[in-house]
């Protein structure tokens, strides 16, 4: 799958780039395409150089943490919902409480102490890989629930909109909510129906309740403070728990008499291991990307999209950010960039200020996330992982334009 994605990435480029020469006269394009594989060549490095620190504490932590018996507990509480999803997993197998820390740091918006401990469950789920470079069913179900953007407090939206100056920076707030959700629905129930998963069983709506319970109370909460008073309990809240998590590893690792120090660095070495293991990942992904964008593909599917809309005589005004919700699978920094440009363009107040808002922060860089997580365990053959995702980031963007049009249209 990951082939016949790159392959076409380049075949797509590639036509794009001839489209833009002899029918839009732009002579310059070629030299963007290539430009844009140096580029990203330089930002693979880049970010695997950033990810060698984080990754390499992370792991390290997570070591103490295993060592001091953390991670069994963990696994043992949240076994009976993962054994139902994920029925090749063992139950109080180091897995599930590596993906349950992992979704727990996704929900929070602590992207820094997800993707360390997101590769930390996949390596732990490779373990249980009988084929080491096919993707497992466990391992496409956690990537999806990962690429569905389960995100509590997207706190960088809020941040760029006030920027861009918005008059209520987190006007966005409940309805990215909504549209997340709706995004790790369909994400997982795509994934039940192709793996044959019944999610009516009586533990896995139980969980389901408790967590959609839980959510809506800190909703209601959040929902209630000012722009400033949610950055800063949105803040202090997830700095709190990531300092007592990291308080509880090495204190319970203390009461076992585990050796901290030692535990530490062996877990570091493989944080380490795993970082220089990523770039060929990366680069193969990021320059694929990098090229498509460049060529002008991007800006030829949007133009079309309009022109389709027009023709039944719909509402266009969705169209203007439909560039952020394409990127946002490819490239979680253009897709950035893309939300400014258009809320810099049209207002950040404006409907298509305020939707490009919601799909960043409620969809996922869908293929970086799995050329990173696939990539650190060496899975060449993904299955139907990336449809799955693809399908949940589609839901996301569709529920985006709808509670846009609710809340604002």
């Amino acid at each position: 799958m990951l082939n016949r994605i790159w392959l076409s990435f380049f075949i797509v480029a590639f036509i794009s780039a001839i489209y833009q020469w002899q029918v839009l006269d732009n002579h310059q394009v070629f030299e963007a395409v290539v430009q844009s594989i140096f580029s990203m060549s330089k930002v693979t490095v880049e970010i695997a150089i950033g990810l060698i620190g984080i990754l390499s504490f992370w792991l390290g932590m997570m070591k103490i943490a295993e060592h001091a018996g953390l991670i069994e507990r963990l696994s043992v509480a949240i076994s009976p919902l993962f054994t139902r999803l994920m029925p090749d997993v063992p139950k109080g197998h180091p897995a599930i409480g590596s993906m349950t820390m992992n979704l727990s740091a996704n929900f929070l918006g602590l992207d820094n102490a997800a993707t360390p401990l997101g590769l930390k469950a996949m390596q732990d789920l490779q373990t249980l890989n009988p084929n080491k470079e096919s993707a497992s069913n466990a391992q496409i179900l956690f990537l999806v629930l990962n690429t569905s953007s389960v995100t509590m407090f997207p706190i960088a939206v809020f941040m760029y909109r006030a920027q861009q100056g918005a008059m209520n920076p987190t006007d966005v707030f409940i309805p990215i909510l909504l549209a997340t959700f709706a995004s790790t629905t369909v994400g997982l129930i795509a994934v039940s129906i192709k793996q044959r998963i019944n999610l009516l069983q009586p533990v896995i709506l139980l969980y389901f309740a408790a967590g959609a319970a839980f959510m809506l109370s800190i909703v209601l909460y959040f929902s209630s403070l000012s722009a400033d008073a949610l950055g800063q309990e949105s803040s202090l809240w997830g700095n709190f728990i990531i300092l007592s998590t990291l308080i509880l590893f090495v204190c319970a690792a203390q009461r076992k008499r585990v050796n901290v120090y030692d535990s530490f660095i062996e877990g570091a070495k493989e944080g380490f291991e795993t970082s220089i293991k990523l770039i060929p990942y990366l680069l193969a992904m990021l320059c694929a990307i990098g090229m498509l964008r460049a060529s002008g593909a991007l800006e030829l599917v949007v133009d079309s999209i309009g022109k389709l809309v027009l023709l039944f005589n719909g509402d266009t005004r969705f169209v203007d950010a439909l560039p952020t919700a394409i990127l946002k699978p490819l490239s979680g920094s253009g897709a950035r960039a893309m939300m400014i440009e258009t809320m810099n363009t049209y207002g950040a107040d404006s409907f298509a200020g305020r939707l490009s808002s919601i799909m960043q922060g409620s969809t996922e860089t869908t293929f970086y996330v799995l050329a990173v997580y696939f990539g650190a365990v060496g899975i060449k053959r993904t299955r139907h992982a990336v449809g799955c995702g693809l399908i949940a980031d589609f839901a996301g963007i569709c529920a985006a334009i709808a509670v846009c049009y609710w809340f604002f249209g």
